[in-house]
């Protein structure tokens, strides 16, 4: 059981890298593209949007075909689409080469989840997705930072030949090592998985997973400009401290895998409150080293621990349609993603990169009171077969 995770990990290590990239990249490619970093911005909102766009259907449409060609061909059209970018000449060709891969993401992720959770059992979903999480983490522990660091002795470009190289290397070992799929369990109808949206809890859900990923990524996608214009750090620098931040989310991601089983609603408050601290503290604590550590410790933490946090609890609230509840949450959060980019955008141009924080920790807060809410409607009754059809 153990191997399979393990690949779907590295690969979605490769997959996420790709798409949180720009969070180290935005200064350089601004200033080479000649547009502002308020407008490079925009190629998250555009990858976030198109995922959360497309997400649900392609999910549902694809869950039919085998798993391990599925995800191979994933990653070649990755590698492809990396090879675009770092020839981009302008930013409407990397718009394009941002908007190819963005198809992938939510049918990898949806996909690898639910394959994830059949390996391990319903029991123990949230262990297995922290265990496919941890590519996530590992994309900002060291994917965003290696490419920040590609990116200051390279240039920008050259991150996305690195990104190209490592999606071939990724469809290879999934070629030569992942086991064929069994697909001998009943396939959910479409019109069955899209049921599911009827029930206001589902629907709940999918909210706050909007509102959390929103605030997250107001101030998160500007993180390096936060690290350059705020604290004074250069390039390399930027590099070390992205790689910093999100090695403590190695700790958030094994607290949230290990806390959701129990309860993944309360488990969504317990993190949220104290990224809230964190965000608001970001700016106060900038001048004293030892504080600024420490709040972005906290910010790094409790924002890992909500991505496995945030997945199992919308799959386990759909639990005969767990895929397509999973490409639900990937569509939320990525609807959060775009947005936070753009409400990040619109405050750096309005009252400057200082305001992030405040601005994200004002929407996680909205987010807990969804939270709230819906912790007042009670637990959804599991089906029967739950375990059956369990991602």
């Amino acid at each position: 059981m153990l191997l399979p995770l393990l690949l779907l990990s590295a690969a979605g290590f490769t997959v996420l890298t790709t798409e949180f990239i720009l969070v180290g990249l935005l200064p350089s490619l601004a200033r080479d593209l000649g547009v502002s970093v308020s407008q490079a911005g925009l190629l998250v909102t555009l990858f976030a949007f198109a995922v959360a766009a497309s997400g649900p259907f392609l999910t549902a449409y694809f869950s039919r075909f085998e798993r391990k060609r599925l995800f191979i061909v994933v990653l070649l059209l990755f590698a492809a689409s990396n090879a675009v970018a770092a020839m981009a000449p302008n930013l409407g060709v990397m718009a394009l080469a941002r908007l190819i891969p963005a198809l992938g993401v939510p049918v990898f992720w949806a996909l690898a989840s639910e394959t994830a959770v059949d390996l391990a059992g319903q029991e123990r979903a949230g262990r297995a997705i922290s265990v496919i999480s941890f590519g996530v983490i590992c994309a900002t522990v060291i994917g965003v930072p290696t490419g920040t660091l590609i990116a200051d002795a390279f240039g920008w470009r050259a991150a996305f030949v690195a990104l190209s190289i490592a999606s071939l290397l990724k469809a290879t070992l999934l070629f030569v090592f992942l086991p064929d799929s069994r697909m001998d369990k009943p396939q959910v109808k479409l019109s069955q998985q899209f049921r599911v949206l009827r029930d206001p809890r589902v629907s709940g859900h999918v909210l706050l997973s909007v509102l959390l990923f929103t605030g997250m990524f107001t101030a998160y996608t500007y993180l390096a400009d936060m690290f350059e214009r705020l604290a004074g750090f250069d390039g390399s620098v930027v590099g070390w401290a992205l790689m910093a931040f999100g090695a403590v989310g190695l700790i958030g991601n094994t607290l949230g895998g290990r806390i959701v089983d129990r309860n993944p609603l309360a488990a969504s408050m317990i993190f949220s409150v104290p990224m809230a601290l964190g965000l608001v503290l970001v700016v106060p604590s900038i001048h004293s080293l030892p504080l600024f550590a420490a709040t972005l410790a906290l910010w790094g933490v409790t924002q890992a621990a909500l991505f496995p946090v945030s997945h199992v609890r919308v799959m386990k609230s759909a639990p005969e349609a767990p895929a397509f509840a999973a490409s639900l949450n990937i569509s939320g959060a990525n609807l959060g993603i775009g947005v936070g980019a753009i409400v990040g955008g619109r405050v750096i141009d309005a009252i400057g990169v200082g305001g992030l924080g405040y601005a994200a920790a004002a929407i996680v807060g909205v987010s807990v009171l969804v939270g709230v809410g819906l912790m007042s409607m009670g637990a959804r009754p599991e089906p029967v077969e739950a375990v059956d059809c369990a991602t």
